[in-house]
This record gives structure tokens, sequence and C-alpha cells, in this order.
């Protein structure tokens, strides 16, 4: 029994209801060591085994059962001793980390049960942006990278359970793992990829659709499913379905000042060339006071101008001298899109010099 490939993860040996509500609950394995219990509040019972017997311990006469194992929750001693552990679920009552130990205090096995309600009006594990969605995700270009990132509830802050994602156009569910790290992720369906990396302090994830062509049309869009647990052990997903082209949000435009009348600016390094086919729209604000953004203008906007330009590389737009800061965005020409974030540029300070007079 000491033999670490003996131990198996725990195994849901049954799982039935008490009482008079005899609604089901569905449980299914996550990950290893990682069981989702999917609730709808009726008070229920999962059985857990430690330990599972081997041919050569049943030929001897040996019993799982027989061997003195105690159990811990959380790191909490419990009363129940031997093979089998009954977990009570009662709504959201019952996930959290079990352990069961030999008699001498060595670990034999453990898993996380996580519960999952059906009852979508529980306080959310992540809040919602300023778009009211709780995914935020967007792609510099069209190479197939692209970003998704969330905010965790300061009270139900916990940690990424899982991830799924997909570019299929059957809807059948993709096939995900997971590197030794919990970082990197990986889902194949069909003959398609998309790869995904979650932050250390799991705010965020950078994905990459292996198989897409930036010179195609998108034919089916991309699905992606975040599974969150809290540190209570209840467990929600959040999903959000997009195509690249909905996403698309350009790097700040590379903008310089020629001369005292006269800016220049260039396509984001990170843009699909030839830019003839991948044109930009941009956006020129120009400010009459010494501001310091171009999100909140300190003063009026005298003068906005919208120009759309596909060539050249480089654009050169001339200014009057009266303007003092000049803000260039850009986004995608051909798609309803996301602007880029402002490009800053001050021509000049605004302070006018003194005059001395003679006395």
């Amino acid at each position: 029994m000491g033999n670490h490939n003996k131990l198996l993860i725990f195994t849901i040996i049954c799982i039935f209801l008490r009482g008079t509500n005899q609604n089901s609950i569905d449980a299914w394995t996550l990950l290893p060591h990682i069981l989702v219990v999917q609730t709808d509040g009726s008070s229920g019972q999962l059985l857990l085994s430690c330990l599972t017997s081997t041919p050569e311990e049943e030929h001897v006469g040996g019993s799982p059962e027989d061997v003195d194992i105690f159990w811990k929750n959380n790191g909490v001693m419990e009363t129940q001793r031997g093979n089998l552990y009954v977990v009570d679920l009662e709504e959201s009552l019952g996930g959290g980390n079990y352990t069961c130990h030999s008699q001498t205090g060595s670990l034999l096995n453990y898993t996380v049960v996580l519960i999952k309600e059906d009852n979508d009006t529980r306080k959310k594990i992540l809040l919602k942006n300023d778009q009211g969605q709780y995914l935020s995700c967007s792609a510099n270009n069209f190479n197939g990278d692209f970003r998704c990132s969330w905010s965790w509830h300061a009270i139900l802050v916990g940690k990424v359970a899982f991830i799924t994602a997909q570019r299929a156009a059957d809807g059948s569910l993709p096939a995900c793992s997971v590197d030794a790290s919990g970082r990197h992720w990986s889902c194949s369906s069909g003959q398609r990829k998309v790869t995904c990396s979650v932050d250390d302090g799991d705010g965020g994830m950078w994905c990459k659709d292996e198989q897409h062509c930036p010179y195609a049309e998108e034919s089916q869009p991309i699905h992606i499913d975040v599974h969150v647990s809290s540190k209570h052990f209840l467990m929600q997903t959040y999903s959000s379905r997009f195509f690249l082209s909905d996403i698309v949000k350009p790097d700040k435009v590379i903008i310089r000042k020629v001369n005292a009348t006269m800016v220049a600016w260039s396509y984001p390094s990170s843009w699909n060339t030839p830019f003839s086919y991948f044109p930009l729209t941009f956006q020129i604000r120009q400010l009459r006071k010494s501001c310091r953004t171009c999100d909140h203008p300190c003063t009026q906007t005298r003068v906005t101008k919208t120009l759309t330009v596909s060539s050249p590389e480089i654009y050169q737009h001339q200014v009057k001298r009266r303007i003092m800061v000049v803000c260039v965005r850009a986004k995608d020409a051909l798609c309803i899109s996301q602007w880029g974030e402002w490009s800053f540029l001050r021509l000049r300070s605004g302070k006018r010099s003194r005059k001395t007079t003679k006395a």
C-alpha cells in the first residue's frame, strides 16, 4: 500500500439524496484530485473512497477497509474513520480539501471538492467591467494572439480552476490539459488547437489560436470558458464568445514631432502587414491648452479630425501654431472594434516668457 502508483484519486462510490427533495446531484472529475459537484441546493451525500484494493491484496485477504485510516477536511481532523468518507451536501456547503491519512499520519490521498450551484443568483466571484462583461478580451492584431482579463471580488477572491478554449464548428467540447505548473493550458478540438497561459496573479491570461490565418475570414467564433473557485470551494464559470475582428485593438500609434507645425505618426509595430490589406482609421485630437491626458482633456477640444489612412506607412499632419498637444489613436478601418489607446505628444509647454521692463 505504500506504493504511490496504487493510490488512485478519490472515487465517487455513490451519490444519493436524503430528505423529500429528490432532485439529482451531478459530479464529475475536473482534474486529477479535483471533483466538481453540481447541485441545485438539495441535501445529499457524497461517498468518497481513500484507497482502491489491488488484485494482490485481495489474493492475500487484505482490504483497504481493514486499514486504520483517518480523515481531515481543510486540515481539521474529522471523526469519521475507515476507507470510506461521507460528505454531507447542503446548499453550497460540502466543498473542501479532503485528505486521508494512515495511522502514522502520512498522507495517503487527497481531493478537492468544489461546489457548483445551479442557482445563478449567488454573489459572483468576478466583477463586471465597464461594459457589463466579466471577461475583457482584446487582440492587438490578427495573428491569433489575444488576452482576456478579469477582476476578483474583494471578499470572494480565488483562483483559476480550469480553462477551456476552442474555435469549433460542431459545438463539441475540446480536450484540454494543463502542465505541471497549473498555468499553461492546451485545448484541442478536431484539427484546431488553442493554448492559454494564466498570469501568476490569476488576473488574466494570454491565448493563441495556433491554426489561425490572419488573411482568411473567420468562419467560427472563439469560445472561452474560465472556471474559477473561491476560498470557500465554490466554483463558477464565466464565458465569452467572439471573433478576433470583434476584439482587435491596435497598440499605441508611434507619433513624433517633425517641426513646430508638423507631426508624423506610423502604424504600430505590432500591426499586420501589408497596411493596404489591414488599413487603420486614425483619430486626431488637438488641444490648445497644455493638458496632461487625452482621454479627459483639461479643456474643451477645439479641433478634432478623423482621417482614414491606408498608405503610406508614415503619415504627416500639419497643425496650427497655437496647438500645444496632439493625440492620435487608431482602430481597424474595416471592422466595428475598439479604439486603441491614445498616443500623447506635447508640442510646446504653453508658458510665455516674461519681458523685462527697463527702469
